[in-house]
């Protein structure tokens, strides 16, 4: 039994060195690239958020807008509106689902960091946490964070928001 485990623990190590390389590579793929270095700006995407999506969108020039990137991610609420009146439902999760959960996860990493600051973004994160739940406020987020993705893909440069006196 001691021999088995043993053997499960090196494969483990293995494995683990393994995913080291390619986490290694994937970061040299995104300090060389330069939409790559520009998106890692953003605050919640890291090097295999930007990697992939330089590799699933390019030049993002296939969208006319942030929310049509971010409808393609399935990041945007599913609406089902008559008689003037708006009802949205839960995201539509359609389209990429392996960016999709690369843009919720960075974005659940970067909250906690984001709503403590005192700027436009931190109020707008505080606001949404005061009336939502956590879920939700990290969809909005990665919602947000697409749609930012998308303006620098398309050549904007990302502008840090300003720190205001609270």
């Amino acid at each position: 039994m001691r021999r088995l485990i043993e053997d499960l623990r090196e494969e483990w190590r293995d494995l683990d060195r393994r995913i080291e390389g390619f986490d290694a590579e994937l970061v040299a793929v995104a300090k060389h690239d330069a939409d790559c270095r520009r998106l890692t700006e953003i605050p919640g995407i890291g090097a295999l958020n930007a990697t992939a999506l330089v590799a699933a969108v390019g030049t993002a020039s296939a969208f006319t807008r942030g929310r049509d990137l971010a409808a393609w991610l399935g990041l945007t609420p599913r609406e089902h509106s008559t008689g003037g009146k708006q009802r949205l439902l839960g995201i539509s999760k359609r389209g990429n689902k392996h960016l999709r959960t690369l843009m919720i996860h960075g974005a659940r990493a970067a909250l906690p960091h984001l709503a403590r600051r005192c700027d436009a973004r931190g109020r707008w994160l505080q606001s949404l946490l005061a009336r939502a739940h956590r879920n939700v406020v990290v969809v909005a987020l990665a919602n947000k964070l697409a749609r930012m993705a998308w303006a620098v893909l398309t050549g904007q440069s990302y502008r840090h928001p300003t720190v205001t006196a609270a």
